[in-house]
């Protein structure tokens, strides 16, 4: 398997950078076009199964950032509440997209439909974005997102995910970074507080990380967040072996 695990994979989700397709910063399009397996058979798995129309709507985003980056796709299918089960197989697909959305929403969804299970051999690429990075680590850690999670002691910040990295991406650096949440700063007081035992890999849009026969590598700017404290480890242009 081929991971990508992207914060954003077509630009900076606050517009600061126009991108039109894949994002070619730190090599990232030329990267999965080194992998692109000619006319792919791509299949996207929502966040929110619900979603429906929004669903379909981020399914023709990324078709077309594909098609505009010159990548051939045959099929580009998403699998959300609509799909029937006897469709849920990996069978003949070559790029599995793991969307973005709401952790413990999706979290919950990828263990109804055991996805790990069907992942576990699987041997394409996966690209996960945003909430689809986080969910790919074999631990995931569920920051606080949404007014009201920080200050809940029933909501649970540590879920069983797919199993297909040891990393903790936390992805959108850049937009979050001096975020308040339920009358405390997230990075500083909320995450760090979290990550005593713990390590978690924050990267802006941009940044990502590719991990292949089990090594993993982080490409762009990226900051390691443990045991309270928060530093950089490479620069935007740079990678750094994990």
């Amino acid at each position: 398997m081929e991971l990508f695990l992207t914060s954003s994979p077509t630009g900076p989700l606050d517009g600061s950078r126009p991108v039109d397709g894949l994002d070619p910063l730190n090599g990232f399009a030329q990267a999965l076009a080194d992998r692109w397996p000619g006319e792919a058979r791509c299949l996207m798995v929502a966040a929110d199964p619900l979603g429906g129309g929004e669903n379909d709507g981020m399914a023709d985003f990324f078709a077309g950032a594909l098609a505009r980056s010159g990548l051939s796709c045959a099929a580009f299918h998403l699998w959300d509440a609509r799909t029937p089960p006897e469709a849920l197989t990996l069978a003949g697909y070559d790029v599995v997209w793991l969307g973005g959305g709401h952790v413990p929403t999706q979290n919950a969804f990828f263990r109804a439909i055991g996805l790990g299970a069907k992942l576990a051999d699987f041997p394409g690429v996966v690209v996960g974005v945003s909430a689809g990075s986080m969910n790919a680590a074999r631990r995931v850690y569920a920051q606080p997102e949404l007014p009201g999670e920080a200050a809940d002691p029933g909501y649970v910040r540590w879920l069983d995910g797919l199993g297909l990295t040891e990393w903790n991406i936390l992805p959108h650096l850049q937009l979050v970074r001096e975020n308040w949440l339920d009358g405390r700063r997230l990075i500083d007081d909320i995450t760090c507080g979290d990550s005593f035992g713990h390590t978690f890999l924050a990267i802006p849009d941009g940044s990502y990380l590719h991990q292949a026969d089990g090594r993993a590598t982080l490409w762009g700017e990226g900051w390691r967040i443990a045991d309270g404290g928060m530093e950089k480890i490479c620069d935007e242009g740079g990678h750094l072996a994990l």
